[in-house]
């Protein structure tokens, strides 16, 4: 079981590297898109329409999948003083159990992600001439990569692999 883990490990990193690559491209773009934005309406006192909506889109993307990899690289929100005083078995039960629960909050965002989606799935975006589901998708995916990386966490326990924790890097062990 432990070498199976390694190599879904060695699977999700390259999945957690490429998400987080995917959110940095896309801070970048809505960056250069703001930028360009301004300069239109201010410099040249004209407006790019589409811009607004287009940023609005890429930054729902890059929020869930930099906080789908922070999920997998232990950077969650946490209250851990107790972790602290207790023992290092108890520990592992109590971040297992906190992943669980991240998990869970990834399936609802999936499943209330997808019924948004699809009640929107017939509304157009004026300007990028786009369905409004697409303005859920990064909420769906998001909770795709949570639920996978969550899950990962507690069967790398499990395999006795360790986990990363606020950045550890305990990935490919």
């Amino acid at each position: 079981m432990k070498s199976a883990m390694i190599s879904v490990a060695r699977i999700a990193g390259l999945l957690s590297r490429a998400a987080l690559w995917l959110a940095g491209v896309g801070l970048v773009l809505m960056t250069v898109l703001i930028a360009a934005q301004v300069f239109w309406r201010y410099v040249l006192n004209d407006s790019i329409v589409w811009t607004e909506p287009a940023s609005v889109m890429i930054m729902g993307w890059f929020i869930f999948l930099g906080a789908a990899v922070g999920i997998r690289e232990g950077y969650h929100l946490s209250f851990d003083v107790v972790l602290y005083f207790i023992s290092e078995r108890a520990r592992l039960v109590l971040y297992s159990v906190s992943d669980f629960f991240v998990g869970a909050f990834g399936v609802g965002m999936i499943w209330f992600g997808w019924q948004l989606a699809v009640k929107t799935v017939g509304n157009r975006i004026p300007s990028l001439g786009l369905s409004g589901a697409f303005d859920f998708a990064p909420i769906v995916a998001g909770g795709v990569l949570v639920v996978l990386f969550s899950a990962e966490r507690i069967a790398r326990r499990l395999a006795g692999l360790p986990t990363s924790r606020f950045g550890d890097d305990a990935v490919e062990q």
